[in-house]
């Protein structure tokens, strides 16, 4: 059967060379009819489990498509040769170091998909490169979900963009890039306010405080929550009481208060990387913040002069 299949490739390549070729009565090549009989070829050859034959199929039914100015097609053809290498990093591990050649492929497809005027196909192919890509390179797989949300924000298509948003804001809270994420969390919850998808707004002002936190800026924590009071619905919200009782703590340097809000389950079962921010969380005094116990407050009250600030690397840590 496979031996079959592949027969039946190299007819297919052996006929869109004859369409590639010129004659007294033929002066153009037949760029159509060549990409035509190369994508049958790349289709034989998949069958018969030759994914590389398959990807070069695919290449030049994409060399074939753009001589023809057909850029959708050619797009297409890209996203496939791309999706070949994927398969066969899948079948073979060792072939991992060729995933990033797929990412390349899928991603110049989502270019000639934008240039095309089909920019809802691109945003879907940079997401599909992006979760391709996540387990053995967050950076990449941020950029590609932050550019795939970008294509679909340019669209007005703001549900999309957000979630897309959404998952580069984990992957950035993942990779400790704290400051990103506070501004990545703060345009996802833009997004969502637009759309008046409001309890995902009041999610997201969830996440931006136990980023901020880890950060060591309790300002901009209190201002995510003093700004969310206007969203419908937030005020008096099992999620405002929530985080109004988290700041307190944070605030008093009650660790006990503290650690009942980050162990609740509106925290715990949060997205796995929030919900480790959460669990992860420390009184100033304990070494999750910037603030200090000050000397006429030894008990962590709010009375006596305002804490000191002081550097601190992310203390608290993640888990």
């Amino acid at each position: 059967m496979a031996a079959q299949k592949i027969n039946e490739a190299h007819e297919h390549i052996a006929k869109a060379e004859k369409c590639l070729k010129t004659s007294m009565s033929k002066w153009k090549p037949d760029y159509d009819g060549a990409a035509s009989e190369m994508a049958k070829a790349a289709v034989a050859f998949k069958n018969a489990k030759q994914f590389e034959q398959a990807k070069d199929a695919y290449l030049k039914e994409a060399e074939y498509h753009t001589e023809n100015k057909a850029l959708f097609h050619a797009a297409k053809a890209y996203e496939q040769a791309g999706m070949m290498l994927k398969v066969m990093t899948l079948l073979h591990l060792q072939d991992m170091k060729k995933m990033p050649e797929a990412i390349q492929l899928i991603e110049k497809a989502s270019i000639m998909y934008v240039e095309n005027g089909t920019s809802g196909t691109a945003g879907i192919a940079l997401d599909r490169a992006g979760k391709l890509i996540e387990p053995i390179d967050l950076e990449k797989a941020v950029d590609l979900y932050q550019k795939a949300a970008s294509v679909f924000e340019n669209e007005d298509r703001l549900r999309e963009a957000a979630e897309l948003l959404g998952k580069a804001s984990r992957l950035l809270v993942r990779l400790r890039r704290l400051d990103e994420a506070a501004v990545s969390l703060q345009k996802e919850k833009n997004m969502y306010k637009e759309i008046e998808n409001y309890p995902t707004c009041f999610k997201k002002t969830i996440a931006q405080v136990l980023v901020h936190l880890h950060r060591g800026d309790f300002v901009a924590a209190d201002k995510c929550v003093r700004e969310s009071y206007s969203l419908p619905g937030f005020s008096g919200s099992e999620d405002c009481v929530s985080m109004e009782t988290l700041l307190a703590a944070f605030d008093e340097q009650d660790e006990d208060k503290l650690s009942r809000v980050c162990n609740s389950p509106l925290l715990k079962y949060m997205d796995n990387d929030y919900a480790k921010l959460a669990i992860s969380l420390k009184v100033p005094g304990g070494g999750g913040g910037k603030k200090k116990k000050s000397p006429a407050d030894p008990q962590g009250g709010s009375a006596g002069q305002p804490p000191a600030d002081e550097d601190d690397d992310y203390a608290g840590g993640l888990c």
